[in-house]
Order: C-alpha cells, then sequence, then structure tokens
C-alpha cells in the first residue's frame, strides 16, 4: 500500500466487477471457479491477481477489491488481500508458465459449456464472435484442483501449440479461457468476453445438433457454409469455420 491505496486497486476493483458479472450472467455457479491476471508495479515485479478461495459458496460472487489477492508468483505468497488462495493456482500457474503471451486465466461453469464437457465430444465452433478461439476440445478427465489436471492443461497447449486466446473444456468441470492482451486488466476482458460468447455458441451448437437428428437440416452451418455433420461430431473431429475472419469488429 502506498499513499493509502491498496496495492494494484484500481486492478483489484476491476476483477471484483467481473466477478460480479459472471454471476449476474449466471456464467459460473456455487460450485466454483476463478479468475486471474497478470500485473507489474511500478519496479518491474509479476505478480497474480486472482479471486479467492470460496468466492462462489461462500460469498456468491459478492467481492470487495479487498478480497482480490495478489499473489507472487510460484512461491504463492499472498502479498495483499483478505482470504485464502484456491488450490486452482496450480492450474492457472501452469497456463501462465505455458506461454508468456497468456496474460488472464479464466475458469467458470457456464452450463451450456459445461453440457459439452460432460459429452467427450469437441464444441461444434460455428458463430462468427467466436471463431477466433478455433477448436474447442474436451480434455480428459483429472479431478478439479489437482496437478494432474494442471499437467493434462499445459501439455495439450504445449504439443497443439495453441495459439492465444484459446478454450478449452475441462470434462465435467468447466471450461478453461486463456487470453492474451497489452495488460492483464485488457486480457482478463478478453477472457470475459469470450466466455460470455462461447456460452451461446454452446447453445446454438447443441440445437443445430438436435435439428439434424431430427432430419430438419443436414449439418453444422456457420457463416452460409456447412462445416460438419452429426457423424463427424461423433468421430471426434472439431468442427469450426476456419475461412479467414473478417475484418472489424473484435
Amino acid at each position: 500500500m502506498s499513499d493509502g491505496r491498496m496495492m494494484f486497486e484500481r486492478e483489484r476493483e476491476d476483477m471484483a466487477k467481473i466477478v460480479k458479472l459472471i454471476f449476474s450472467r449466471k456464467l459460473t455457479n456455487v460450485a466454483g471457479g476463478n479468475f486471474s491476471f497478470k500485473a507489474t508495479d511500478k519496479d518491474g515485479k509479476d505478480y497474480i491477481i486472482m479471486t479467492p478461495t470460496m468466492m462462489s459458496e461462500a460469498y456468491l460472487g459478492e467481492l470487495s477489491a479487498a478480497q482480490i489477492l495478489v499473489v507472487e508468483p510460484h512461491t504463492r505468497k499472498v502479498v495483499s488481500g483478505i482470504g485464502k488462495l484456491t488450490r486452482e493456482i496450480n492450474m492457472h500457474e501452469a497456463m501462465y508458465d505455458t506461454n508468456p503471451e497468456i496474460k488472464a486465466v479464466l475458469h467458470a461453469h457456464a452450463p451450456n459449456a459445461m453440457f459439452w464437457a460432460t459429452t467427450e465430444l469437441p464444441m461444434p465452433n460455428l458463430t462468427e464472435a467466436t471463431q477466433k478461439v478455433a477448436a474447442v476440445p474436451v480434455l480428459d478427465f483429472a479431478p478439479n484442483c489437482s496437478e494432474e489436471l494442471a499437467s493434462i492443461t499445459s501439455t495439450y497447449i504445449k504439443e497443439n501449440n495453441l495459439t492465444v486466446p484459446h478454450m478449452l473444456l475441462l470434462d465435467s468441470h468447466g471450461v478453461l479461457i486463456n487470453a492474451t492482451g497489452e495488460t492483464g486488466v485488457m486480457a482478463i476482458h478478453k477472457a470475459l468476453s469470450i466466455l460470455d460468447t462461447v456460452e451461446w455458441n454452446a447453445e446454438i451448437a447443441y440445437k443445430q445438433a438436435i435439428f439434424q437428428a431430427l432430419g430438419i437440416t443436414d449439418g453444422f452451418y456457420s457463416k452460409g457454409e456447412k462445416i460438419g455433420d452429426l457423424d463427424e461430431l461423433k468421430s471426434g473431429k472439431a468442427i469450426y469455420n476456419k475461412a479467414k475472419i473478417a475484418a472489424g469488429g473484435d
């Protein structure tokens, strides 16, 4: 703290607002979720700004800036903030260590995306707003908060040389979004936009699958073209529009 202000006060205020928004939009539930982003102080030292444990169950997403934690990477020392560090810090640190471009990590329990996370089928990615995240695969199951889960996610990213941003489905557990930006704050806002738009896509993909099963349509459609069908989905093929992303928007 300096000049009577908390360490990274504005960044923590912003994170508290994001937590409340995610809960109000039902993009996670009381079973959990955790969000973080990178921040650097005036001396060039890096920290992780992160939500505390029990954010969901105990506080229902109603957090003050003081409850957002400032964490020293790797030592996992909480240098500022009221509350305890979530055990899911291992997965967040694994993401940051995997790729220096990753500046924000968002794990949530968005309901429609979680549907796909229980199917072991990659979510068809059909909307223009979600095209930038490309394939949305389901990873192998590992218990939440485990080192095994951190290893599975980081290994998948490295072996597939995933570009940022991307989104992964954690089997029976939720979604994992890694984002980048000029600052950590910008990156967490990008991750939030991905969470919101992919949740819409998850419902659309489900309904397109139903229409095919009923014989109303003959495949998954995106931007005016057929990009896959149910047989390809059942085979585990990643279904997404590979056309060049149109200029404009973000």
